[in-house]
């Protein structure tokens, strides 16, 4: 069994210690009514009910019952009543809930009872004392009890609600963290990987062609791509500096570049590839920003990976817009088994459908038969420019 508390140690002792000073002294509630050596054997099983208030609440009510019943019949020790209103007090605080629910509801209808006996049988204004009194010792300390085991459980519920809360807002600011990471791995990826795939194509082909033509054109394709790099990377890390200082961001890639995206490409083709635009977008519609940069950098990864994979042929971006989609389309030609100029890790195909779907579009890459029959890889994505995304996807 468990051990009995400290505190109830504590107060188990002190009731012992008022009880024999009111034994010695001859303090009792009813004076003039003989005292016998018994009342001894009350006052000890008092105390022995208050050393299991806490752990055996349910136990230490009957004994007090019982304790109070043979104090009142051989003397009527103060400090016996005391210590029972204390435990009834922790069987409501400490006991199980439905054992604090009977006690309290039993005292109630106790103290009701007394004081209609007292009333029916002395049919006197006095009687009604007897019932107060019946209620100060029984219903207030269970219901004080009840009252305090509310506050209690109150208070655990709202400390467990904060726990939980301060969980959720750690498990959404790792969420966060993790997805501001994703998205800075993707703008990395597609900011450079197209930019340095040039440098080692031309880099390659300056370190195998002996004609200082072809490998003055392939240095100045380097120091091109180097420089838009750069250009790429200073601007990721102005936006990440003035992202917390509030400072004015500097311009994000758009549409506009698409010229300047299709001569990179044809430098990094070295002449195998010929890179067309089909624009039918509407004359002056803007797009949202968020929507803009997501089908720059699309057509920026596809034009890099044609450069690095393609088979010789002509590389094709469209771009189609309506009132609700925009769709973007880069058509490669596609030759089983041919060599890359340069090795890829497969992050920028993840990267893109990463893009399409935060923005709730739909994405599609993969090798489909060309008009002339020649197999043509494709890469195709449509972004919703209204919050449609189920329209979106039926319609992929």
């Amino acid at each position: 069994p468990p051990r009995p508390h400290r505190h109830d140690v504590w107060i188990a002792s002190a009731g012992l210690a008022g009880g024999l000073f009111g034994a010695v002294f001859g303090m009792y509630m009813f004076p003039g009514r003989p005292h016998g050596p018994l009342v001894l054997v009350g006052l000890l099983v008092m105390c022995g009910a208050e050393l299991l208030r806490r752990t055996r609440p349910e136990v230490a009510l009957p004994l007090s019952v019982a304790a109070l019943v043979v104090d009142v019949a051989f003397g009527g020790l103060l400090a016996v009543l005391l210590m029972f209103t204390d435990v009834v007090y922790a069987a409501t605080l400490y006991g199980r809930q439905r054992f604090g629910r009977i006690v309290t509801h039993g005292s109630v209808a106790l103290s009701i009872v007394v004081t209609v006996v007292a009333v029916v049988w002395l049919r006197a204004p006095e009687a009604v004392t007897l019932g107060v009194a019946a209620a100060a010792v029984t219903a207030t300390p269970a219901w004080t009890g009840l009252m305090l085991r509310h506050h209690r459980d109150t208070a655990a519920a709202e400390r467990l609600r904060a726990e939980q809360t301060a969980l959720l807002a750690e498990m959404d600011r790792v969420q966060a963290v993790a997805g501001e990471r994703s998205r800075m791995a993707r703008e990395l990826h597609d900011m450079v990987a197209n930019h340095l795939s040039a440098i080692a194509i031309h880099a390659t082909a300056a370190l195998t062609l002996d004609e200082r033509a072809a490998t003055r054109q392939a240095l100045s394709v380097i120091r091109e791509n180097s420089t838009q790099g750069l250009t790429e990377m200073r601007r990721l890390i102005g936006l990440l500096r003035e992202s917390g200082a509030g400072g004015e961001p500097e311009a994000t890639p758009n549409l506009d570049g698409l010229p300047a995206l299709l001569r990179r490409a044809g430098d990094g083709g070295a002449g195998r590839l010929r890179f067309t635009a089909r624009d039918e977008r509407p004359a002056g519609a803007a797009l949202p920003t968020p929507i803009e940069l997501a089908a720059y950098r699309i057509v920026q990864e596809s034009l890099t990976n044609a450069v690095k994979h393609a088979a010789p042929g002509e590389v094709e971006v469209g771009l189609a817009q309506d009132e609700a989609v925009l769709t973007v389309t880069v058509t490669s030609p596609y030759g089983v088994g041919a060599p890359s100029r340069a090795p890829g890790s497969g992050a920028g195909l993840i990267g893109m459908r990463e893009r399409v779907e935060l923005l709730a579009g739909a994405f599609a890459a993969g090798p489909e038969p060309g008009l002339d029959g020649a197999p043509r890889w494709r890469v195709r994505a449509r972004l919703p420019l209204l919050d449609s995304p189920a329209a979106v996807r039926e319609s992929a």
